[in-house]
């Protein structure tokens, strides 16, 4: 039975070893693969273009002056003339203190100023003939100005129990009632010059070189899509680091019942056209954490280029730097590529796709 078993495996055993032979003597007679294969792409030729360098940011749309109104000092109110909603001349009394106890100084300082006018009047007549000395007479002098400066820093009291409207606006709603006794930390109400509005926006970085005063600005708003006009009257003094901004306040040229403070607003600002500028498509953009690269087609070698990048739409991306007209950059198969590899292009277009 043994010599059975034995006779059965011997020839298997046989076979295996000339299979494993001649798999080896195949492996080592088989033809090496490539390693560094031409890879087939499509190209783009970069040329100058005409590009309209404009952005579209957010903005919101603010009264041109709003102000909360504070007393100066505490006091009852005693007069209340807020009438909630209401537009307001410049200079109208809106709020009245009591200031029974500052009139009853002021009328006392009244009637001794008075009466040392009086004297000061008849020890002139004295001094003329000699009747007093020179330094009676200037004393009397000194009491009367004395007087006068009391009464003044009465009235400058008096007209701290008064709060007038600062501009022409429009009163937003009082939170107090007649009678109420208020601090100086107490909000009256707000008032807002609605008739003349102010557009406030942020835009890039990269863009605050081509912002000046004075130039012009269009936006539209929330449900119109009427186009209006603003004007740049000032910017901020320096580009914020938290978003690399700057803000840009516009003055609203225009009146129009529609707009509103606090509507959202989009904003356009158009820095003219670039004649000189060179487009190529989206897709030849390879981003990354630090740069932009694209892939440059020279002399049959995958070159890999830092570029600049400034205004883009839907289909093309302009570049600032690393390119010149002539150059053809790779738009296919990227992810493939690898630095200085072979490189063929099948086709090289001059219009993005």
């Amino acid at each position: 039975m043994k010599n059975a078993i034995a006779i059965l495996v011997l020839p298997l055993l046989i076979l295996t070893g000339c299979d494993s032979k001649q798999n080896t003597k195949i492996s080592a007679t088989a033809p090496a693969s490539p390693k560094n294969t031409s890879i087939t792409s499509e190209g783009y030729l970069v040329k100058i273009s005409t590009v309209s360098n404009s952005i579209e940011v957010p903005g919101n749309l603010m009264p041109f002056e709003s102000t909360e109104l504070h007393p100066e000092v505490s006091g009852r109110v005693v007069i209340l003339n807020v009438k909630e909603g209401s537009n307001v001349p410049q200079g109208l009394l809106l709020v009245k203190l009591f200031d029974g106890d500052l009139q009853a100084q002021l009328k006392k300082l009244q009637v001794q100023s008075s009466i040392s006018q009086k004297t000061l009047q008849r020890q002139g007549e004295l001094l003329k003939i000699s009747g007093i000395s020179q330094q009676e007479y200037d004393l009397s002098g000194l009491e009367v100005n004395n007087l006068k400066a009391d009464m003044d820093v009465i009235q400058t009291a008096i007209q701290k129990t008064e709060i007038h409207a600062p501009f022409n606006g429009r009163l937003g709603l009082r939170s107090i009632s007649m009678g109420a006794y208020v601090t100086p930390q107490t909000v009256i109400a707000t008032i807002q010059q609605v008739n003349k509005l102010k557009l406030e926006f942020t835009i890039p970085e990269k863009y605050t070189s081509n912002v000046s005063v004075g130039q012009p600005v269009n936006f539209t708003v929330e449900g119109n899509n009427k186009r209006y006009a603003a004007s740049v009257i000032a910017t901020e003094s320096a580009v914020a680091e938290n978003n690399r901004s700057l803000r840009i306040r516009a003055a609203v040229t225009v009146k129009d019942p529609k707009l509103v403070p606090g509507a959202f607003a989009k904003v356009l600002m158009d820095f003219g056209k670039d004649d000189k500028a060179l487009l190529i498509p989206s897709q030849a953009i390879i981003p990354g954490a630090r740069n932009k690269q694209v892939i440059l087609f020279k002399n049959g070698v995958a070159r890999f280029v830092v570029v600049g990048t400034g205004v883009r739409d839907s289909s093309q991306v302009q570049i600032t730097s690393g390119l010149s007209a002539g150059d053809t950059v790779v738009t296919t198969g990227l992810l493939s590529i690898k630095p200085e590899g072979k490189l063929t292009i099948s086709r090289v277009s001059n219009t993005s796709k």
